[in-house]
């Protein structure tokens, strides 16, 4: 005979004995110490961690005073936790060899960490122009992913703002600063490299990026056989006559193989024709000076000619 009592559902154990304010307390975030070993980068992360002589400062504070600022963190669903900020604190304790660090673990979707991870980063001074060009491409599409959203704007606060203005909002850079450093990821990563180590300017960069990829590989050929990058107005031009179907690997090197005007009020004089006439002892600054002596003594010699 089945029993015609309901079943009954008993609330934990815990619940019955918890008060309101332990169970909102328990939703809080908090801060918790998380193995190395437990903590996994950001995917795609644009930002580079170097061991170089600010990460060993990094480092040595760490080993003395321990992480004071928390990184943040989300549970990876393979296992463990994938950083969103904290980066270099995390490479910093392995190399005090720590075994923990202090984390606060958030449930994020992409878009959110993703908008955390680049705005984490995007105050540091020292940042390549290839970080912050591949940091707000990442905010820019993970924005533009939240646009339905009504917390990100609201029609009766004002006109609704584009995902670039909104970048802008919290960025040290201005809405069409950002534009152009997000149009640096199209250039292919040698050229970008180059851009990173200064061999090749922003604004001339920026140029260069239109160019198709087979374009911007024929470019390095014709920049690598005529030992010069392009200026702003060679870029301009390789950029029109790519657009004109017009630029071939003929063209480029006769671009790049024009004389600067910066070139132009250049004099340069190896240092084989220098070492004939200075002692052998001579180190080339003092070769420097000895010359700029001469030069100022025959200035004056003339100045007093000229007077007679």
């Amino acid at each position: 005979m089945k029993s015609s009592a309901k079943k009954v559902e008993l609330a934990p154990y815990d619940d019955l004995f918890s008060t309101e304010e332990s169970r909102q307390d328990a939703k809080l975030e908090k801060v918790r110490e998380i193995p190395l070993s437990e903590l996994h980068p950001f995917k795609n992360h644009p930002f580079k961690v170097k061991d170089d002589e600010a990460m060993m400062e990094t480092a040595d504070s760490v080993r003395q005073y321990g992480v004071l600022v928390p990184a943040i963190a989300r549970p990876d669903p393979e296992g463990g936790y994938e950083l969103v900020a904290g980066h270099r604190r995390h490479r910093a304790s392995e190399l005090a060899e720590k075994e923990t660090m202090p984390v606060i673990v958030r449930d994020l979707d992409d878009d959110a960490a993703t908008i955390i991870m680049v705005d984490s980063n995007l105050q540091r001074e020292s940042l390549l122009p290839s970080e912050r060009a591949f940091a707000y491409r990442m905010k820019l599409e993970a924005i533009k992913h939240q646009g339905a959203r009504t917390d990100l704007t609201s029609a009766q606060l004002g006109p609704k703002l584009t995902a670039t203005e909104k970048i802008a909002e919290n960025s040290p850079d201005s809405k069409s600063q950002i534009k152009r450093y997000i149009r640096l990821t199209e250039l292919i990563p040698e050229l970008l490299d180059m851009v990173d180590e200064k061999k090749i300017a922003l604004n001339p960069a920026y140029e260069l990026s239109f160019l198709k990829k087979e374009e911007q590989r024929d470019l390095l050929d014709a920049m690598d056989s005529e030992q010069a990058t392009p200026s702003l107005s060679q870029a301009q031009r390789l950029k029109k006559y790519s657009q004109e179907g017009h630029l071939t690997l003929d063209m480029m090197r006769v671009i790049m193989g024009e004389e600067k005007k910066s070139d132009l009020d250049k004099v340069t004089l190896s240092a084989d024709i220098l070492r004939k006439y200075f002692p052998k002892s001579y180190t080339p600054q003092r070769m420097q000076e000895t010359i700029i002596k001469l030069l100022e003594g025959w200035q004056k010699k003339r100045q007093r000619d000229q007077e007679r």
